[in-house]
Order: structure tokens, then sequence, then C-alpha cells
């Protein structure tokens, strides 16, 4: 049974009910000697409190989407299939190497009760990260079109926080449904939207969006991999100027190091109460290796680039909680990197970032995508 799927949800909305009233019934029909007795009715009511307890956490999880499945919650899910070494080259050279096969991929829906019918999935073996993981796709209203039949659409890979599932921007964040009619009107550009995965490795570990010699290519899986299977499913426009990456908390640290650091695949990265010190993760294995945690701070990318990228960054936080990133990261641009900070107030949570989407994805559109 899935972790977020409707049939999990109703089994524990049943079982409080039916565990207060089992407890209610026998407490004072239990026979036998007082131990037995008294370890009878503490079982029952452990068993309601245990129920409880798991209502509020599968409601919390559907609505923040922190844990996608049963590996993710305990810990066990290995998406690294091998570490290769990654080729040469920035993230504009093509995946696949010459003469191999375009990344052709099913799609289907998405077994999560909170996710839009219109947003698909397929599993992706990523043939430069060694990585797979599950990709969603949402493409704009006009995708299908007649009359837009021969356009190709500017893309926006969606990084949720750590932890977080790939569902959590078409859930929590609900960016389909509150885009889809922006984009119907013109107000904003019809973007196709991605989300991979990007919970990798076993034991519940960040791997900061990095890639980690030996134990993980999760960089390569999301600027390399990921966009050369969208390049090859969909109308996707394949220049940088096209390209865009976001993300929140420590998704928002990877949107900012992957636009600084590929600013050949995308022009624009929203970092939305993000952190720049990789240590800002304490189980990120970037922030576990002195060398690592230097050179994946964006502020250190910026200051030590050999040419200042070509890439605009929308960064939002409240103060202690990623605006004085923020600000960090405006003083260390150069041109033509632009830095764009944005004070905002709320908690660390998806109820924060989700009224965002809108005015981010307006930003967005001047920054990448035009509309018509």
């Amino acid at each position: 049974m899935k972790l977020t799927g409707t049939p999990f949800f109703v089994l524990s909305l049943v079982l409080v009910p039916v565990s207060i009233g089992l407890l209610m019934y026998f407490w004072n029909r239990v026979r036998g000697p007082q131990p037995l007795r008294f370890g009878t009715r503490f079982a029952m009511v452990l068993f309601a409190q245990v129920t409880a307890v798991t209502l509020v956490f599968v409601t919390v999880n559907n609505d923040n989407h922190l844990y996608g499945g049963w590996d993710d919650l305990l810990g066990t899910g290995n998406h690294v299939r091998a570490v290769p070494v990654p080729p040469a080259g920035d993230a504009t050279a093509a995946a696949n190497p010459p003469g191999q096969a375009r990344v052709i991929q099913q799609f289907g829906p998405v077994d999560d009760k909170a996710v839009p019918k219109d947003v698909r999935t397929t599993d992706l073996k990523g043939r430069v990260s060694g990585v797979d993981g599950e990709v969603l796709v949402w493409t704009p209203p006009q995708y299908d079109d007649p009359a837009y039949k021969d356009k190709k659409f500017p893309v926006v890979e969606l990084l949720a926080g750590f932890p977080g599932s790939s569902s959590a921007w078409f859930g929590s964040m609900n960016a389909s449904k509150q885009l889809a009619p922006l984009m119907k009107s013109g107000q904003v550009a019809p973007f196709i939207l991605v989300s991979p995965r990007v919970v990798l490795l076993p034991g519940h570990v960040d791997t900061g969006c990095a890639d980690v010699p030996g134990k993980v290519n999760a960089e390569t899986w999301l600027a390399r991999d990921v966009p050369q299977m969208v390049l090859d499913n969909f109308r996707a426009e394949p220049g940088p100027e096209n390209w865009a990456v976001a993300g929140y908390s420590a998704g928002a640290h990877c949107a900012a190091r992957l636009g600084i650091a590929h600013s050949n695949r995308f022009h624009a990265a929203v970092s939305m109460s993000g952190y720049n010190d990789p240590m800002g993760e304490n189980d990120s294995l970037t922030a576990k290796d002195p060398h690592l945690r230097e050179v994946s701070n964006p502020v250190y990318m910026l200051q030590h680039a050999q040419t200042p990228p070509n890439v605009a960054l929308y960064v939002t936080g409240k103060k202690g909680d990623g605006y004085e990133d923020a600000v960090a990261l405006q003083k260390a641009a150069k041109a033509p990197t632009v830095v764009t900070p944005v004070e905002v107030n709320g908690p660390h949570l998806t109820s924060t970032w989700e009224p965002m989407v809108p005015s981010v994805f307006a930003w967005l559109t001047q920054a990448v995508g035009k509309t018509g």
C-alpha cells in the first residue's frame, strides 16, 4: 500500500475511531490475572495512540510531501546504480554520446491523490550519472493546442527540499493548478514543468545536489540526464535562455548552485528560503567534506568563477532564514550575473512558498520564457 495513496490515508482515518471504540468496549471486559489485564489494556491504549499519531503523520506528509514512499520514510531507498566519472564538458553537451539513441520514455499517471491527473511520471535511468529515479512532467495548456503544434516551450526544473518528494511541487505547492489559468491568459509564459527525484541515497542522506566521487552523481543527474530526457521526449526549447531551475529550502540551495555552475543550461534560478553554506543541512554530503563544502557554496562559486556566469538569480528569504544569504549573493555577483533578493515573511514551510508561485513565474517569464 503506497504511503501517499488514498487507500492508506483512508485506512489511517478509519483506524482511529475503530481503535478508540475497541478500547472503550473491551476495557472492562478484559479477563484473567491482573498482569494480563494490565498488559492487554496497555496494548489497547498504545494501539489507539499509534493510530492517532499515524493519522497526523499521514496528513502532514500528504500536505507537505516530505516522503514519497516507504523507502524514503524508512531510509532504505537507493537510487544510485553506479557512480561513473562524468565526462568532461558543460551542461549544454548532449548526455547521449554521438550516434546513441535518444532517451525515449514511457509516461504514466502519478500514484498520489494530491497530484493533478494531468501530471505524468516516468522512471528514468540516467545514462551519464548512474542515477535511477522518477521524473514528473507537466505540460502547459498550449502544449496540446493545435495552434501550437509546431511550437517549442521553455522549461523549469523544480527541486523539492530535503526530505522532499518529487510530487511536492504539484501537490503541496500546487504549481500546475496555480499556473494553468495564468498561462492560458498570457500572464505567465507556457512553461514545461519538470520535477525529478532529489532523494537518492539510503539512510536519509542529503546529496547537496553534488557529484561526490564514489557515492553519487546528483549534479550530473539534475543538470544532464534529466534535461536530456526532456529534450528527447517533449517539444522543449534547447537553448539555456529557455531553461530555469527553481527550488525551496535544500532545493533552493541546489537551484542556486546549479544555476551558477551550469549557466550554459540554465539562464535563471529561483531560490526560496535557501542557504549558501552547505552546513545548513547537517546530513549533506557536501557539508561533511571541507573541500566540497567550500566549492559548493554559491558565494564561493561566484567569487571564484573564471568568467561571471550569465545567469539571473531570484533569491527569497526572511531575516534569519535565507535573506542574508540572498544579500551575500548579490554582493558577490558581477555582471552579467544578476541577483534579485526578495525579503518575505513566514515560517520555513510550503505554506509560505506556495503563494509565491505566481510571482516567481511572473519573474521567470521575464527572465527566460516569453508568451505567444
